[in-house]
Order: C-alpha cells, then sequence, then structure tokens
C-alpha cells in the first residue's frame, strides 16, 4: 500500500481521495488543522501553501492547504465561517509568509501566534483584499 493511500486511514478520513486537476483532495471533515499538519510531517509531507476563498456572503472562507508528498500533490480544504483558524506555523515553518498573508489580505486570525507590524502594504488595515474591507 502506498503512502498515499494510508494518509485516510491516518487521518481518521472514511472519505476516499478524489483527484481534479492535478490535485488530490480529501475533505477533513471535523479533522483540526493542527491534526492535519502533525500527519502530514509524520509522513514526511512538505508543506506548499494555502489558497484563500472568500466565500459569498456571511459564509467566511474557505482555506485549502496543500502538500507535496512524493511528487503527489494533496489538498485539504478546510471552511473557515468565523475567520480564524488554529495557526500551523509552530508545527511547520514554512506556512508563515503565507499564514501572515492571509491574515493581512483577508483579515483571518491565525490562532495561537503573534503577528509582527503589517508587512505586506505598511499603513493598511488588515482586510484590504476583502470584497468589503474590515473594519
Amino acid at each position: 500500500m502506498s503512502m498515499l493511500e494510508t494518509i485516510p486511514e491516518k487521518l481518521g478520513i472514511t472519505d476516499s481521495w478524489v483527484a481534479t486537476g492535478g490535485v488530490h483532495w480529501l475533505t477533513p471533515g471535523p479533522l483540526s488543522v493542527r491534526d492535519l499538519a502533525k500527519t502530514m510531517s509524520a509522513a514526511q509531507a512538505s508543506f506548499i501553501t494555502i489558497t484563500a476563498t472568500e466565500l459569498p456572503g456571511e459564509e467566511g472562507f474557505r482555506l485549502e492547504y496543500h502538500w507535496d508528498l512524493d511528487g503527489e500533490l494533496l489538498g485539504f480544504p478546510f471552511l473557515v465561517p468565523n475567520k480564524s483558524i488554529d495557526s500551523i506555523y509552530d508545527l511547520c515553518e514554512a506556512v508563515d509568509w503565507i499564514e501572515r498573508e492571509i491574515h493581512e489580505g483577508y483579515a483571518v486570525d491565525f490562532l495561537g501566534r503573534e503577528y509582527d507590524p503589517l508587512f505586506l502594504r505598511q499603513g493598511d488595515k488588515l482586510g484590504v483584499n476583502l470584497r468589503k474591507e474590515a473594519e
């Protein structure tokens, strides 16, 4: 059995991978992003990036966490209705820049971390990329 085939079981997910656009997608369900990061690290997967999408109305955000495992691109979508999700920076330093970028651009809080002053657009408010700017 390949490492890719063992990931859902290790995460406690009964769904199967769905391959779309060169990415193997797995819906994490109630799994926390921190548990995902720990499992991916144990599997020696490499963090790639997080893609943030603002959902319509007051639905919040979809954050897609992308990892590489033995040359396979893996995607895990998390719905974030309240504009906050746990940070995985202490588990994976590679997320530093993208967590900060999403925090600054979309005012999403990554819980458990501190932020330096804004550096993407010094002087701007959080949420400069929102459809309706954060107040």
